[in-house]
């Protein structure tokens, strides 16, 4: 997937190849291919086997990308996404493509909303409470990064601009095309192009030997 980003992008082969060589497996997509339609029809029939195919195909790669567009809420916006997508299954029509166009178009939607909670209600940042109170359980999203690699490229793309850091999660974490991407961030495909272009720059350069502390 990054392999055809940089291609998409124009970025030299050797940035994409390095980012290649430093992607870990667990916690990114995985796709469910032929079998997807067979699967969707049997969860949109109220199948819990069926379901849970879907939820465990994508809410990692969901919780990744919700801990860059919602870091403080990710949790909570992912629930709020899969009862959204719940109460919608029924009646979606498509491809595994659209599935996840569809599911992270949701996520964004709840992830803005979330923000506009927090910015007329805020609340104290975990930071800044007594040590008493913070919550002894360590977040499930972070136990999901099951190694440095992965962890650094995460904190990487959270230090991109946030179209950039948008871009790059959509495209190669949850594997969306171009397209699919601009109709979500509603962007042209060309603004897209350069985001990715630009963030996968950056990413290169924050994360490459020289770059990174060890």
């Amino acid at each position: 997937m990054l392999r055809r980003l940089s291609q998409d992008t124009g970025i030299r082969p050797s940035y994409g190849n390095w980012l290649l060589s430093r992607r870990p497996g667990p916690g990114y997509s995985s796709v469910i291919g032929a079998e997807f339609p067979a699967v969707l029809r049997a969860a949109q029939d109220g199948s819990e086997e069926a379901f849970s195919v879907l939820w465990r195909d994508c809410h990692p790669v969901l919780l990744r990308y919700l801990g860059v567009a919602a870091p403080n809420a990710a949790e909570d916006v992912a629930a709020e996404t899969w009862v959204q997508v719940c109460r919608g299954l029924r009646s979606f029509r498509g491809d595994e493509q659209s599935w996840r166009s569809w599911l992270f178009t949701i996520a964004r939607r709840r992830a803005i909303d979330e923000s506009r909670r927090r910015s007329r209600h805020p609340v104290s940042p975990l930071a800044e409470l007594p040590p008493e109170r913070e919550p002894s359980a360590a977040d499930a999203s972070v136990l999901a990064l099951e190694n440095l690699a992965t962890a650094a490229v995460v904190t990487a793309i959270r230090t991109l601009p946030p179209l950039q850091a948008e871009v790059i999660l959509l495209r190669v974490v949850a594997g969306l095309d171009n397209e699919a991407v601009a109709e979500i961030v509603r962007r042209s495909p060309g603004a897209v192009r350069v985001a990715a272009h630009r963030g996968l720059r950056r990413l290169a350069q924050s994360l490459s030997p020289a770059g990174v502390t060890r």
